[in-house]
């Protein structure tokens, strides 16, 4: 049986998670022979102290722990399948979890197996999309189109659902209110 080079597998294994949904917090899967060699040959890198809670908190928003801070405002992500909302059924609206904007119904979620909760539609107006280029590939980012939270990446041409689009979001960047619950208010920042 013939088996991959090491470097085309652990390229493999550090995009894979990357074309789906992830940004630069996930960390590579590299076997443990190609991490020995490339421990001994790189230098550790910088270490930065923890953000305190005014860096992990933009003023007047509800306030996000040091993760919620790291996919939100830095633009992260969270490990495929880790979410608390990727195989949720229940019905009703998922909120930006920094501003409580109403991003999502429950009747656009569906199962993809990409690892992340996926939608294939937002509510009117609460999504925004730019072009993100990092990582060497061009994929459209999607924030709230309130706070500018970062919320996941958006694919099309999939064919996964009528609609062909696929809102690749993590979990952490939402809150869930179900059906027949009050949705909390939105938090829109004075001089908006």
């Amino acid at each position: 049986m013939r088996t991959a080079p090491p470097l085309l597998l652990t390229a493999f294994l550090f995009l894979f998670p990357l074309a789906c949904c992830g940004t630069e917090s996930v960390a590579p899967v590299v076997p443990a022979a190609v991490a020995v060699a490339n421990a001994a040959s790189e230098t550790a890198p910088p270490t930065t102290p923890a953000p305190t809670a005014a860096e992990t908190t933009m003023p007047n928003y509800n306030p996000l722990t040091k993760f919620e801070a790291d996919v939100i405002l830095k633009k992260g992500t969270e490990r495929a399948g880790a979410g608390e909302y990727t195989d949720s059924n229940d019905e009703g609206t998922y909120v930006c979890r920094q501003c409580n904007t109403p991003l999502y119904r429950s009747a656009d979620k569906f199962h993809s197996g990409c690892g992340w909760p996926s939608f294939d539609d937002e509510i009117a107006g609460a999504v925004e999309r730019h072009d993100d280029s990092t990582h060497g590939m061009v994929r459209t980012e999607i924030v709230c189109a309130n706070c500018k939270g970062h919320l996941g990446h958006v694919f099309t041409g999939e064919m996964m659902t009528k609609k062909d689009s696929r809102h690749c979001v993590n979990s952490v960047s939402m809150r869930f209110v179900a059906a027949g619950k009050e949705l909390p208010k939105p938090i829109v920042k004075s001089g908006k």
